[in-house]
C-alpha cells in the first residue's frame, strides 16, 4: 500500500478552504476575532503568506496521520511490519479480499469526526480552559477542527 501524496496535498489545501468560509466575519469570523482577542490591526501586522504556508504544512502532517485512521488497510500493513515483500500469504488473501473495503468518502468522514470530536475537541478544549478562553472559543474553533477532519478523511479515504 502506497502513500497517495497527492490526496494527503489535497486534503491539506481542504483545510485552507474551509477555514476561508468558516472564519469570514459572516459565518463565525466575528465571534472568533471577539472570544480570541484577535483584531484588524493583529490580523494585518502579520505575514499571512507565511502564516498559510505553515498552517498548509501543519495540515498536511495532519493529512498524513489521517491516512492510518481512515484507511484500515494500512492496519495490516502495520501487522507485516510494513513490507508486503516479505508477509506471509495471509496478508495477500486479505489485501485481495479486503484491498478496497471501506474506501469512501463517507467512511473516512467518519472517522474524521471521530478523530475531530474525540481527539482534537479535547486538546483545544483543555488549552483553552488554561488560556481562559470561552466556551464559544472552544466550540467555534473545535468545531472547524472536526469539520476540516471530516473533509481530510473523506478526501483521503476515498481517493484510491
Amino acid at each position: 500500500m502506497e502513500i497517495n501524496f497527492l490526496a494527503l496535498f489535497v486534503a491539506a489545501l481542504s483545510t485552507l478552504v474551509v477555514g476561508f468560509v468558516w472564519y469570514n466575519p459572516k459565518v463565525f469570523g466575528t465571534i472568533w476575532m471577539k472570544e480570541s482577542g484577535m483584531t484588524e490591526e493583529k490580523m494585518k501586522g502579520g505575514n499571512m503568506l507565511l502564516t498559510f504556508g505553515i498552517s498548509l504544512l501543519y495540515a498536511f502532517f495532519i493529512s498524513f496521520v489521517l491516512q492510518m485512521i481512515t484507511i484500515h488497510q494500512f492496519g495490516a500493513l502495520g501487522m507485516v511490519g510494513g513490507d508486503p515483500s516479505i508477509a506471509k500469504p495471509s496478508y495477500e488473501a486479505f489485501m485481495a479480499d479486503y484491498g478496497s473495503a471501506f474506501r469512501t468518502f463517507k467512511h473516512g468522514a467518519l472517522h474524521g469526526f471521530l478523530t475531530g470530536l474525540f481527539l482534537v475537541l479535547p486538546v483545544i478544549g483543555t488549552n483553552a480552559l488554561y488560556e481562559k478562553r470561552s466556551f464559544k472559543y472552544t466550540l467555534v474553533t473545535g468545531g472547524f477542527w472536526i469539520v476540516c477532519f471530516m473533509i481530510m478523511g473523506g478526501i483521503i479515504c476515498a481517493w484510491k
